[in-house]
């Protein structure tokens, strides 16, 4: 499990061996708001948004929001996918469910070019790990990819 040693509230994930935490940068796709990115050559590539409530919601500084707050799967899909995909997703490409974990709801997404996302939020943030795989990464690594995305929770919740 990977837990990160930061103020915001913290989160896991599994992280299977072979996959390297790689530097984050301001210039990256993503921006200020991505927290930590690990690749895998074999398996595919993780990055995990640590994003501000603020960006949905006109909220106070310690307000404790929840996903279903912010709005429905395709409103986080539609803010997010541009700067984690690299590009807008068409719904009709994407399958979405909801978890329930730790009284705190996920929404996830599958697209049909591989990627993985599950996303939730807590307290004045919302939480989204972001799995990518090339078609020969997927091939051998689909399940371990659906078993990281499931694995990630926000802790303290």
């Amino acid at each position: 499990m990977f837990l990160p040693n930061v103020q915001i509230p913290p989160y896991t994930f599994k992280v299977p061996d072979g996959w390297v935490e790689k530097p984050v940068s301001i210039a990256d796709l993503g921006g200020t708001e991505i927290d930590v990115r690990l690749d895998n050559d074999e398996e595919g590539k993780l990055a995990i948004v640590v994003a501000p409530v603020l960006r949905f919601l006109s909220v106070g500084f310690n307000a404790d929001v929840r996903i279903e707050d912010i709005g429905p799967p395709s409103l986080l899909l539609n803010g997010f996918a541009p700067e984690i995909l690299g590009g807008p997703v068409d719904e009709d490409d994407v399958v979405t469910d909801t978890m329930k974990k730790n009284g705190l709801t996920y929404y996830m997404w599958e697209t049909k070019s591989h990627d993985l996302m599950s996303a939730t939020a807590f307290k004045n943030r919302v939480f989204i790990i972001a799995l990518r795989a090339n078609p020969r990464q997927w091939r051998y690594s689909k399940d371990t990819l659906r078993d990281i995305q499931k694995s990630f929770a926000v802790k303290d919740a």
